[in-house]
């Protein structure tokens, strides 16, 4: 099983890359991300692999991060989301944002990839929901930030729900309310109430007249 490899550049195309370590070529396919991250041919490049062993094949898939790689792990755990998918989703979302899109259940985010169309959108949102953050992660949060002295983590739960709401029907997309509630929560004083964490929330998405 290879995991790591690192050598010259030799050549890249639209999905490829091949690596020359030692005088042998290694093709490994890649996500755009990756791609735009490599040197130019000739130089060192070191990229984290993914091995998929077929009965007819070996495919290498290779990522610029380890975090690149472990979404693309994440995401082939979807059914009907083979390695290809996954590198077309890679390639429109970095690893951070494939995580904050399943958290908030935004799922137009996923429609930003090639192949990808509301039904399996869906499907990912649905079946990584319990593997990523998720809004019951934002009670943890703010246990950190001294907010569960008068609620419990249900309470903080639905009160996070319930200010991304209000956001969204003020006209902002699921992703951004969801990233500046967790922002805001993050900094929250202890007792926050729904209406103290909409404004707070509203000043991270850079709302005037909060």
């Amino acid at each position: 099983m290879i995991a790591k490899l690192k050598g010259l550049l030799d050549s890249s195309g639209e999905d490829w890359a091949i690596l020359d370590i030692g005088g042998v070529g290694y093709l490994a396919f890649c996500s755009s991300r990756t791609l735009t991250a490599l040197p130019a041919p000739g130089e060192v490049v070191d990229l984290a692999i993914e091995t998929h062993v077929r009965e007819d094949h070996i495919h290498l898939y290779g990522f610029a991060t380890r975090s690149e790689r472990d979404s693309f792990r994440l995401l082939t755990t979807v059914q009907g989301v083979g390695a290809r998918v996954c590198l077309a989703i890679l390639s429109a979302l970095s690893p951070e944002d494939v995580k904050q899109a399943v958290a908030a259940g935004d799922t137009e985010m996923f429609l930003r990839a090639t192949g990808v169309g509301p039904k399996l959108a869906g499907r990912i949102v649905s079946e990584l929901k319990d593997k990523v953050a998720s809004l019951g992660d934002m009670a943890r949060l703010a246990v950190h930030a001294g907010v569960s002295g008068q609620n419990d983590n249900n309470a903080i739960e639905e009160l996070s729900t319930d200010a991304v709401s209000v956001l969204c029907n003020l006209g902002y997309s699921r992703i951004e309310a969801f990233g500046a509630v967790t922002r805001a929560m993050q900094t929250a004083a202890s007792g926050v109430t729904l209406d103290n964490l909409i404004r707070s929330s509203l000043k991270e998405l850079g709302a005037s007249d909060v």
